[in-house]
């Protein structure tokens, strides 16, 4: 089952002013499979919950985007299942590093996504979250 990908872009191509290079699309259509929610992924490890030691958004957004690979992983999937991220950051200056880094990820995948600055997250030394949907195929 292959998911459609309706309007596909690339983001050098929408924010052109931005040196970002992000695979999207407008709308994401699945049929069947199975909805994997996940919850908002942090710069923490998955299996004890401890942060990474940085402060630095290319570094975390990797370990953000490390963990939503390994738990589609887990669900039985891949990256290529990926369907929509919603992007939390803390700092507008940060958005072209964190989506530079998660672009490396979603390369030829074009999830949909949404993308919020907020004024905090759970922990202070937070800059981004990350959560996803994937539909795996049955």
């Amino acid at each position: 089952m292959a998911h459609t990908r309706i309007r596909k872009f690339n983001t050098g191509e929408t924010y052109p002013e931005q040196n970002l290079d992000n695979d999207l699309c407008q709308a994401v259509v699945t049929q069947g499979g199975k909805t994997v929610w996940l919850r908002g992924q942090c710069p923490q490890n998955l299996d004890d919950a401890q942060n990474i030691n940085s402060h630095d958004p290319v570094e975390q957004t990797h370990k953000v985007m490390q963990n939503i690979r390994q738990l589609i992983e887990e669900a039985g999937g891949s990256m290529e299942h990926l369907v929509k991220v919603v992007v939390y950051i803390t700092d507008v200056r940060h958005r072209e590093d964190v989506y530079r880094t998660m672009g490396e990820y979603i390369k030829g995948v074009h999830p949909v996504s949404t993308g919020l600055v907020v004024q905090a997250l759970a922990r202070p030394e937070w800059l981004v979250e990350i959560d996803g949907t994937a539909v795996i195929p049955e």
